[in-house]
């Protein structure tokens, strides 16, 4: 061979290797580093199924769940998995329309990318779960996936319990992309203050897909899956039975209750009126409920019970008279020479049910017959002790002791959303009065007036540090979590901590006043919460209030309130009970409670309980100005859509109504409506007026 054959066989051998080795360094590269080809190709074999966890269940006290699972589906797509699907077809398997089906694919692009799963169709139906498993095959990018959903297997406790959705955008920045899109979360009640305990842990099964993308098994036998792990369970409180009969009394009625065991801190039921089905959120309705239920002006997702806020009135009177105990200035046989009313101020108010002498004799028989001019008096010795200086520094000390008590303040039960009531700072007083103001200025904060808001949670827990003789623990309604961890014993521990706050009340003190709550039940005005062989203290408590509606102020029947504890030694159960616009307190929120401490403590109802319990429940205190506010409340929301979409779809209705209306004032019947009806037709539903709603004036009780 010559030289140069020699040469040019080389050069060649030098260029097949070259070219061996560029190929076996980009298939390398290809496949071990870069693996887009690979992932692609496991995109089209292979899918990622997210297996969501069973949330934690929740149990009452006897072990019964409250709160329970089933499962559901779920229909999930992948946008960029869509391909070469008969859209009108599936549109009608679906039961949408194309727009919303270009819509919703949209949605689930920009919210979690084209290439993640997102929910397309939440909470399916069974029957239209059924109709796309036998299509599924035909469209590509779509699968069901199992939905863990929640059940209330007593219809109650809503308010407690709380409900959860889907996790949006804000919940998925707030936990640093924690959840994603189609996760589920608390959103309000116990389902929100324990989400990390009740979530669990989401799981990924990697299944086959064939070429009609179906699924077909678990790739490489699962060795690539990971278990969901399923929530942990919460131990409560909550006498489910006792819920029960506490949402059947405050049916068709608005205000809230709560009852306490004074020894735990343990909340045994709590009901806000009006109220709902907790399982009205669950399943393909949910949504559409949901809706329903927040345009309602009655307010069913609000929780009276820590978020409604009312003037105690003369359920007061028991705290006013440790106040004013306990610093000194009156003992437990002061008493005061009440005629009727309180003249000491000037001007005879407030008055009194009673003007016969010695009704206020001491403070056992003030609480008893609810001396209101006893207790503006003691009020004005409280703030006008001489070792204070002054009225501003006397009254500072006065709100700390409602602080004290848990008025004011946000007590720090386990839901959330509490509400911390109402008890004002010296500048409220100080702006109102040009910075000069003596007792007599807000001496009806004595009997529970004034400025002074609390709500319903706050006095049960009230009643607890009286029926304890000065201690309390944080309301709640968790006792344990199952399995609990160190993170867990952290989150509830606040619970567990006895609050020594008014301990050091002689017990003088709390004898008086715990003497003369009994009176009132014995002799007094709730005669009505008397049980036999059980020792009921209680206060009743009575408050005027107005509202403001289409530019009239319009008096409305008076509040009912009721505090309690029993029995007297030992205390089992506290309970505070308010009901809005439905008369005083000894007609409905004393036999509410009475009813509800016979059935916990004797686990049964006396004849007469029942017959309470039957005409109570039965009867309808709705305040009748709701319907006229949920009238201007959605012609305004009428109006307001008219004028940005130029929909007149909603407006009609009210159109015509007020067109009747107009037509019946106008004379004759057939004469054409003149342009300035036509004008205040459409001023009837022009959204400027604001409505409010105001308590005040509460009488004694």
């Amino acid at each position: 061979m010559s030289v140069f054959n020699q040469s040019r066989s080389r050069i060649i051998r030098i260029i097949f290797l070259i070219a061996f080795v560029v190929i076996i360094a980009q298939l390398f590269y290809l496949q071990v580093i870069e693996g887009k080809y690979r992932q692609l190709a496991m995109d089209n074999a292979v899918f990622a199924k997210v297996v969501y966890p069973e949330r934690g269940i929740i149990f009452d006290r006897k072990g019964k769940a409250i709160l329970n699972n089933t499962i559901i589906y779920d229909l999930m797509v992948t946008p960029a998995e869509v391909k070469g699907i008969d859209t009108l077809e599936f549109c009608r398997l679906i039961g949408i329309d194309t727009a919303e089906f270009k819509k919703r694919i949209l949605e689930a692009r920009f919210k979690n990318t084209a290439v993640r799963p997102s929910v397309f169709k939440g909470l399916l139906t069974k029957e239209l779960q059924a109709r796309f498993e036998e299509n599924s095959w035909k469209y590509p990018g779509f699968n069901l996936v199992e939905r863990p959903l929640r059940t209330y297997p007593f219809n109650a406790a809503a308010h407690i319990l709380g409900y959860i959705r889907e996790a949006d955008t804000k919940d998925i920045e707030k936990s640093g992309d924690f959840y994603r899109q189609g996760d589920y979360i608390g959103k309000t009640g116990l389902e929100a203050y324990y989400e990390k305990v009740l979530m669990g842990q989401r799981g990924v099964q990697y299944m086959i897909k064939d070429n009609k993308n179906r699924l077909v098994g678990h790739y490489e036998n699962g060795a690539f899956d990971t278990a969901s792990v399923a929530g942990r369970g919460l131990r409560t409180y909550i006498d489910v039975e006792l819920q029960q009969l506490a949402e059947r009394l405050m049916s068709n009625k608005v205000g809230g209750l709560v009852a306490i065991d004074p020894k735990t801190g343990g909340i045994l039921a709590m009901v806000s009126g009006p109220n709902f089905n907790p399982n009205d959120l669950t399943g393909s309705e949910g949504s559409k409920n949901y809706s329903r239920m927040v345009l309602d002006v009655t307010g069913p997702m609000l929780n009276r019970a820590i978020g409604g806020r009312y003037e105690p009135g003369s359920t007061f009177k028991p705290l006013g008279a440790l106040v004013a105990l306990n610093e000194g200035v009156i003992t437990p046989s002061y008493g005061y020479p009440c005629g009727g009313r309180y003249t000491l101020c000037g001007h005879g108010k407030p008055a009194c049910t009673h003007a016969g002498g010695g009704h206020a004799a001491n403070v056992r028989l003030s609480i008893a017959n609810s001396c209101n001019a006893y207790y503006a008096h003691i009020y004005r010795l409280t703030v006008d002790n001489p070792k204070y200086g002054n009225v501003k520094s006397g009254y500072l000390k006065w709100r700390e002791y409602m602080n004290t008590f848990g008025l004011g303040v946000r007590l720090g039960l386990d839901l959330p959303n509490e509400n911390p009531g109402f008890i004002a700072d010296t500048s409220v007083y100080n702006k109102e009065n040009a910075n000069y103001w003596t007792s007599c200025t807000n001496l009806t904060l004595g009997i529970g007036q004034d400025k002074m808001l609390t709500t319903p949670l706050q006095m049960a827990n009230a009643m607890c540090i009286v029926a304890n003789r000065g201690y309390y623990y944080t309301p709640h309604f968790v006792e344990k979590i199952d399995g609990e961890t160190e993170e867990d014993t952290v989150l509830m521990n606040k619970f567990r901590v006895k609050h020594d706050v008014l301990t050091h009340i002689p017990d003088t003190a709390f004898t008086a006043v715990i003497e003369g709550m009994n009176d009132v039940v014995k002799f007094g005005t709730a005669r009505v919460a008397q049980i036999p062989n059980i020792d009921v203290c209680a206060k009743t408590g009575t408050a005027e209030n107005y509202t403001i509606l289409d530019g009239k102020r319009i008096k409305l029947p008076n509040n009912s309130m009721f505090v309690c504890f029993a029995p007297k030694y030992n205390p089992k159960i506290a309970i505070a009970v308010f009901v809005q616009n439905a008369g005083f307190g000894a007609t409905w929120a004393g036999p509410i409670s009475r009813i509800m401490i016979e059935k916990y403590l004797n686990d049964t109802l006396m004849t007469k309980s029942k017959a309470d319990l039957e005409r109570i429940a039965n009867t309808n205190l709705m305040p009748a100005y709701f319907k006229r506010l949920q009238y201007k409340e959605d012609s305004i929301r009428a109006y307001n859509w008219y004028r940005d979409y130029k929909d007149s779809s909603l407006i009609k209705r009210f159109l015509k109504l007020s067109a009747s209306v107009n037509e019946q004032k106008s004379a004759p019947p057939a004469r054409k409506m003149p342009e300035r009806s036509k004008k205040e037709t459409m001023a009837a539903i022009m959204p400027k007026e604001k409505i409010y709603h105001k308590q005040a004036n509460p009488a004694a009780a």
